[in-house]
C-alpha cells in the first residue's frame, strides 16, 4: 500500500520540512483563547502527529494574529483515548488527534474502516476519506457525539509483529497471544486468524510486550517506532491487514464559538497538518522493510498471492461482524466508494 498521487508525492518531500513549518509563531499579546491540542505520539519532530500539530499551531497563531493560541500536549498527557473522547464531547477539551481504535468504542460506526484489506493503497483511501463517504461518516459522528471530525490522516498500514516466529501464512498466527486496540472489531480480526486477542491500551503496550503478557501485536511502522516496540518484537510480517486512521477532532461546542475568520484559520491549519501527517506516515510505510531491518527485526514481505490468502481468511468474518455491528448499509457504501475510487484511478 504505497501508491500516492502526484500532489501527495510533493507533500512527502514537504514533510521533511516540518521542522521549518513548526517554527514558533509570534503570538500577539492580545491572544484571547487557547486551543488545547492533545495527541498520543512522543513530542518529537520525527513523529507525524507532533510535526503536524506544530505546523497547525504555527499557522493558526499567525493567521489569527494571536487571538487563538495553541498549546500542544503530546504522549497522552491529557488522558487515554476514552478520556479524551469524553472531554471533546463535553467541550472541556478543544482538540485532539485520536486513533481509530480509540474512536470506535465511542462512535461505533468508525469501526467500518477496520474492514480488512479494504484499500489497495493510500491514494484510494484518501479519495474515499476526503470524498462523500468520509464526509457522511464525519457528519454522523458530529450528530451522535458532538465531536467534529475535521480531517482523516494515516495511522499507518497495520502489520503483525511477534516475538516467537516468522509468519508467512495466516495459519502461522494460531496459538499466539496478540495485543489489539480496545475496539471489538480488532478482537474479531485476530480471532479470525486463530490467535488469542488481548485488548491493551497503547500506553501499556510496551510493558506488556516486555513482560511477555502477549506474544505480539499489530501496528504500522510509525507506532512501532514511537513505542520502540522493536525492542521486544523480533518478527514482523508486512501483510497490511488494515489501513489504520487518525482523526483530527474538535469539540463542536468550541467550534461554534469561533468567528468566521477563526474557523477559516483552523480549517486551513488542519489541512496543512493532515497532509504533513499523511506524508510522513506514508514515507515510513513505503520504507517499512529497510526501517525495521535497521532496528534488528526479521522482516517478511509477502507476495500479492500470499497477501490475498490473508485477506480470504480475515475479510468475510470481519465484514459479517461489521454489518451486524455498524449496519450493512455503512459497509456496502464503503465498498462501493472504494470501487468508485479505484475506477477513477484507473481512468486517470
Amino acid at each position: 500500500m504505497t501508491t500516492i498521487s502526484r500532489r501527495d508525492a510533493l507533500l512527502l518531500a514537504g514533510a521533511a520540512g516540518a521542522a521549518t513549518l513548526a517554527a514558533p509563531a509570534i503570538v500577539s499579546a492580545q491572544a484571547t483563547r487557547t486551543i488545547r491540542f492533545t495527541h498520543f505520539q512522543p513530542g518529537r519532530l520525527d513523529q507525524p502527529k507532533h510535526a503536524a500539530a506544530l505546523a497547525f499551531k504555527a499557522h493558526v497563531e499567525a493567521a489569527t494574529g494571536g487571538r487563538l493560541k495553541v498549546d500542544i500536549f503530546p504522549a497522552g498527557q491529557l488522558g487515554n483515548a476514552n478520556s479524551v473522547m469524553e472531554q471533546l464531547a463535553l467541550g472541556s477539551l478543544e482538540m485532539a488527534v485520536v486513533h481509530d481504535g480509540g474512536i470506535a468504542p465511542i462512535f461505533k460506526t468508525f469501526g467500518v474502516f477496520a474492514l480488512p484489506f479494504a484499500f489497495d493503497d493510500q491514494s484510494v483511501a484518501w479519495s474515499v476519506l476526503d470524498g462523500a463517504y468520509g464526509r457522511e461518516v464525519a457528519e454522523a459522528m458530529r450528530r451522535d457525539t458532538r465531536i467534529r471530525l475535521m480531517a482523516y490522516a494515516d495511522n499507518g498500514v497495520r502489520h503483525f509483529t511477534n516475538s516467537k516466529r516468522v509468519l508467512n501464512n495466516p495459519e502461522d498466527l494460531r496459538g499466539l497471544k496478540i495485543r489489539v486496540q480496545p475496539a471489538p472489531v480488532f478482537l474479531r480480526l485476530v480471532e479470525a486468524f486463530g490467535a488469542s486477542p488481548s485488548a491493551i491500551d497503547w500506553a501499556e503496550l510496551p510493558a506488556a510486550l516486555a513482560q511477555g503478557t502477549v506474544d505480539g501485536q499489530e501496528n504500522g511502522v510509525t507506532n512501532i517506532l514511537a513505542g520502540s516496540l522493536f525492542q521486544h518484537q523480533k518478527f514482523i510480517t508486512l501483510n497490511g491487514h488494515v489501513y489504520s486512521l487518525h482523526a483530527y477532532l474538535m469539540s463542536d461546542r468550541f467550534w461554534g464559538r469561533l468567528s468566521a475568520e477563526e474557523k477559516v484559520a483552523v480549517a486551513q491549519g488542519v489541512d496543512i497538518a493532515k497532509w504533513i501527517h499523511r506524508g510522513m506516515t506514508t514515507a515510513q510505510d513505503a520504507n517499512a522493510e529497510s526501517i525495521l531491518k535497521e532496528k534488528g527485526m526479521t522482516v517478511t514481505a509477502l507476495t500479492p498471492a500470499q497477501r490475498d490468502a490473508w485477506r480470504r481468511v480475515a475479510q468475510p468474518p470481519v465484514r459479517a461482524y461489521l454489518e451486524g455491528e455498524v449496519g450493512k448499509d455503512w459497509v456496502e457504501k464503503l465498498v462501493a466508494a472504494v470501487e468508485q475510487a479505484k475506477a477513477a484511478q484507473r481512468a486517470a
